[in-house]
């Protein structure tokens, strides 16, 4: 009976600390999609790089722009912006190779990184927004 009770005992621990160390990370593999695809030029930090490439730490567009950032890293973009009152008009590769799934990942990263707030988005939303934006030139699938 003793053994049984510290059997179930171990069990919780493992369960809580599981818990404990999966909350303190839950964004990891976007962080590190985003290290390896974002961070050469939006910066580890999310800084941007001075008047040339757009911060996304702190970024008003990003906040409101949540429905087009699927489109824009698969993408890219040519088209000026404005980024907390500057602007920008360096056009953004896209990164094409990206899956649906690492895209998520990577927006659902930014959006709580650098004191972002701005909730998770699901692969549902994520495939939404890349048939919506879908250029004519590639094919809908």
């Amino acid at each position: 009976m003793k053994l049984k009770k510290i059997n179930q005992l171990l069990v919780l621990a493992c369960c809580g600390t599981l818990a404990v160390q999966c909350n303190e990370h839950p964004y990891q593999q976007g962080q590190i999609l985003y290290e390896n695809y974002c961070a050469n030029c939006h910066m580890s930090d999310g800084s941007g790089l001075g008047g040339i490439i757009p911060p996304l730490a702190g970024a008003d567009y990003w906040a409101n722009h949540q429905d087009d950032l699927a489109c824009l890293i698969r993408y890219g973009i040519s088209d000026t912006i404005i980024v907390n009152g500057k602007q920008y008009a360096n056009k953004m590769e896209g990164i094409p190779q990206l899956t649906d799934f690492e895209i998520a990942n990577i927006i659902n990263y930014v959006n709580q990184a650098w004191g972002h707030q701005l909730g998770r988005v699901d692969i549902a939303q994520i495939r939404q927004q890349l048939v919506d934006c879908l250029p004519d030139y590639y094919p809908r699938k």
